[in-house]
Parts: C-alpha cells; sequence; structure tokens
C-alpha cells in the first residue's frame, strides 16, 4: 500500500489523489493514478470541469478529463502486454463502479482499499463476483 500511496502522488486531479499497483506472485504487474491522457494538459492548467460544473464527488463522472487510478494501471498492463488476470489490487481509495466492472472482467482476484467511496453498486457487484475486499 506504501507504493500505491507514493504512485498516488504523481496525480494531476484537483480534486483527490489516488494511486493503484496491480501485484501478483509478489511482483508490481503495474502501477496507475488519477490524471488525464498522456499529451493531453493537465487540469491544472485549463481547470476542473466537475469544480466549474458544481459537480458532486462520484456523479457524472463521464464529465471527468482524466482517467482514475485502477483504469491507468489496467491500460499500462495491456499497454506493455502484461496480463493482470488473478492479480491483486492494491488502491488507496476503493473503487467506484466503472473502475469495478473493469476490475472485474479484467480478472482482479482481490482488492486492499485504504478510503472507502461512497457507491453501493460497486459494492454490491464486488461481493456478487467473489472479489475479495479488504479496507487496510
Amino acid at each position: 500500500m506504501d507504493i500505491a500511496t507514493l504512485v498516488s502522488k504523481r496525480s494531476t486531479c484537483l480534486r483527490r489523489s489516488v494511486g493503484a499497483v496491480l501485484v501478483k506472485d509478489k511482483r508490481v504487474l503495474a502501477t496507475g493514478y488519477n490524471g488525464v491522457p498522456s499529451g493531453i494538459r493537465h487540469c491544472a492548467e485549463v481547470g476542473c470541469l466537475r469544480e466549474k460544473m458544481n459537480i458532486p464527488s462520484g456523479e457524472r463522472v463521464e464529465l471527468c478529463r482524466g482517467l482514475h487510478a485502477e483504469q491507468n494501471a489496467i491500460i499500462q498492463a495491456a499497454l506493455h502486454g502484461v496480463s493482470v488476470k488473478g492479480a491483486t489490487l492494491y488502491v488507496t481509495l476503493h473503487p467506484c463502479i466503472l473502475c469495478t466492472k473493469m476490475l472485474i472482467n479484467a480478472g482482479i482476484v482481490q482488492i486492499f482499499y485504504c478510503e472507502g467511496y461512497s457507491d453501493q453498486l460497486s459494492i454490491e457487484m464486488l461481493e456478487e463476483s467473489k472479489v475479495k475486499v479488504t479496507r487496510l
């Protein structure tokens, strides 16, 4: 989890810094933090659309310029040809529903997280999928 916390410091999000690490067989497969796609101006430069529109946390996530830490970790693994099937995720914030669906389909079997996130559907889908989830 210390590595996920360290990775979160790379975040370019103005609202919250989140870090994620995918691990399998005691080896780091990929890391990710929340921020805009490569080559796109950071929110610090152009402002936060969600802030400008007064959108509460957890709502209308499609209006964010950035990707979530979990998404970036999965994408980095895919970009480098690394399978994450059977991996464990260490993440500083409980996954939202969008990330949860991706994590389930990517074959993640266990999630450790630090902070909670108010997303009941995410919690229910993780329980139904049998992904083991532990708050540290």
